[in-house]
């Protein structure tokens, strides 16, 4: 199954219609889709707009890979999960969010094993495909070194303390 989530403060329409292009090319593949207030529909995915936080990360632990905006809280779950993320941040340019700060995270965490940043959603396809063969996103099998534990507890700390 493959979790797309886009957060539930504003539409991401380009992000689902990316997702839809590639699902066209591969039926059978199961994609549910939390579209936050979009009005996107599809017969390729089942969408629904908000999600609980169980069941999100129940979806999130099925998942063979998860495709997200640049939101925290889809990366954090997805390093937890150890599951491989592909992120296409949301640009002001084109109305999608109020400023570009979705662009900082995306650079600053795009190194992480298990996270794939595009840049253009025309690379979803590509990424997509890459991922579900196990091809450069490298995870850890054996759970979560202590490094990485730590790292999860400083940034959450840091999101907690700025909100």
């Amino acid at each position: 199954m493959i979790f797309v989530t886009v957060g539930t403060q504003l539409p991401f329409d380009r992000l689902l219609g990316a997702v839809d292009v590639w699902a066209e090319v591969h039926p059978g593949r199961r994609i549910v889709a939390q579209s936050g207030e979009s009005g996107f529909a599809s017969d390729r995915m089942d969408i629904v707009a908000r999600l609980e936080r169980k069941d999100f990360r129940q979806l999130a632990q099925e998942a063979a890979v998860i495709v997200s905006h640049a939101g925290m809280g889809t990366i954090l779950t997805a390093l937890e999960l150890c599951k491989p993320v592909i992120i296409l941040p949301r640009r002001a340019d084109l109305g999608e969010h109020r400023n570009d700060h979705q662009h900082a995270t995306a650079e600053r965490l795009g190194g992480l094993a298990n996270v794939r940043v595009i840049w253009d959603e025309s690379d979803l396809g590509p990424a997509m495909d890459a991922a579900l063969q196990g091809r450069a996103l490298p995870l850890e099998q054996e759970g979560m070194s202590p490094n990485r534990t730590q790292l999860l507890q400083e940034v959450r700390s840091f999101i907690s303390d700025a909100a």
